[in-house]
């Protein structure tokens, strides 16, 4: 090889040996760089590798969303939410049933009371005077002043009479009625209990007081 063809400076490399051949071959020098990157490389696989491998054993998996955890402690809620209610529901019920007026057994006892006879049925005078009056309309009418002096025999009075009403008592009254004078509360109640008229119509009379009779009767319905 001429020196005019060679582009490098002779070295030891350049002497020939004994058979005429050069001793060896001429490389040119490396430069730095080309020995460090495959290390370099080699450095950013095994980091990369190694970034991978935390980052998995890290994954311990997707928490639970907040927006879900606030889903289920409402639902947990409802449920107490519709006890109460039903409780409530429970208690309306029975407060209601004790204010309703309709329903207040009391009330059949103060009808009672306000329908008391004045008197004392067995106290009564059996022997005092009762004069029956027929204030009945119709044919109905017929006989039934009889039928109450009968009515009232019957239960033990001695001296009973009956008549036609008088033109002072025609009408004054709807329903039968025993008006009776001062102190015989106690026969005229037995006279009511006879004949079974609403003890409310059991008056005393200023006009029955100033009468030879104890009590007078005015029919307004058939007897019996």
């Amino acid at each position: 090889m001429s020196k005019s063809h060679y582009s490098y400076p002779p070295d030891e490399f350049d002497v020939r040996g004994p058979e005429g051949t050069p001793v060896g071959v001429h490389r040119e020098p490396r430069s730095g760089w080309s020995s460090v990157w495959p290390f370099l490389l080699v450095a950013v696989v095994f980091a990369g590798i190694a970034v991978g491998v935390v980052s998995f054993l890290s994954d311990d998996g997707p928490d639970t969303p907040p927006a879900a955890e606030q889903s289920t402690a409402a639902g947990t809620d409802e449920p107490k939410a519709t006890e109460s209610q039903d409780a409530e529901g429970e208690e309306t019920p029975s407060g209601d049933a004790s204010e309703d007026p309709a329903q207040d057994p009391t009330d059949g006892e103060s009808d009672d009371a306000s329908a008391e006879l004045p008197g004392d049925p067995g106290a009564a005078n059996l022997a005092a005077s009762v004069l029956v009056f027929n204030d009945i309309s119709g044919a109905e009418s017929t006989g039934q002043a009889a039928a109450g002096q009968s009515a009232l025999a019957g239960a033990g009075f001695s001296d009973v009479g009956a008549a036609n009403v008088p033109d002072a008592l025609a009408g004054a009254y709807d329903d039968s009625t025993v008006l009776y004078g001062a102190d015989r509360a106690d026969t005229a109640s037995a006279v009511a209990e006879a004949l079974d008229i609403d003890p409310a119509n059991v008056q005393e009379s200023d006009d029955v007081s100033a009468s030879p009779e104890a009590v007078w009767v005015v029919l307004k319905t058939p007897v019996g």
